[in-house]
């Protein structure tokens, strides 16, 4: 497991995804699409906010360890923004089933990047939703839509609770 310190992360991340979020927010507000930061603001805020370890780059199959005693949980981090014009059927990222990992954690933030609430799920019952037949998205791309991950995780973090 190859980590990078923490600390120094945050401290040189938060300057830049200070400036980032309002410029993703407009970016979205002009054109109806994402600038492609909600991964990396994502990962950022869950760092910040649960105290995880964050991991280098394109670590294969998770973005964060949580220390568990004397253990790490590999945590692999998505987000999603809530936009008045968002879609119904939104849905998260790719989850690949033949990499390592024990939690996906989903990050929902409001229009301006704020993050609202946290979810976590388990491997096991991710594992059951992508493996059930009849959904090329969900077996073939490993694709969960956001509201049967939210279904099957609970509320780890929400804006006004930590």
């Amino acid at each position: 497991m190859k980590t990078k310190d923490t600390s120094e992360y945050l401290a040189a991340a938060t300057e830049i995804i200070r400036k980032v979020k309002p410029l993703a927010a407009r970016y979205h507000k002009l054109t109806g699409r994402p600038l492609g930061v909600t991964g990396e603001i994502a990962e950022y805020e869950v760092i910040r906010l649960l105290n995880l370890e964050c991991c280098i780059v394109r670590q294969s199959g998770y973005d964060a360890l949580r220390k568990k005693g004397r253990m790490k949980e590999k945590v692999q981090i998505k987000g999603r923004v809530l936009q008045h014009d968002s879609k119904p059927g939104q849905r998260l990222g790719s989850i690949r089933l033949d990499k390592e990992w024990d939690y996906v954690m989903l990050v929902m933030f409001d229009a301006n990047f704020n993050p609202q609430v946290i979810y976590q799920a388990k491997r096991k019952e991710i594992e059951e939703e992508l493996v059930k037949p009849g959904s090329k998205a969900r077996n073939i791309r490993g694709q969960l839509s956001v509201s049967k991950f939210k279904s099957i995780s609970q509320i780890i973090w929400q804006t006004g609770l930590s």
